[in-house]
């Protein structure tokens, strides 16, 4: 299952996503920058951090928990 983390530099919030993410030992994403780039920015810019399931067109916006983002990658 492809889950993106969006995410900024230097964003304390999107620590504590990795840290949770870890703590509810979702399985393998993959980590996206949006700092930089205008389309992304449009549309994650005030939302981030976003965890997005590509497969399913699903996504999790912050604040989430460890047990909410289990759920999520579980499907």
């Amino acid at each position: 299952m492809p889950l993106i983390l969006y995410q900024r530099d230097h964003c304390k919030l999107c620590d504590q996503a990795l840290a949770v993410l870890a703590a509810a030992r979702v399985p393998e994403f993959t980590s996206v920058w949006i700092d930089g780039d205008e389309a992304l920015e449009a549309r994650y810019g005030t939302r981030v951090p976003v965890l997005r399931d590509d497969a399913r067109g699903r996504e999790l916006d912050w604040p989430f928990d460890a047990a909410a983002a289990a759920d999520f990658a579980a499907g």
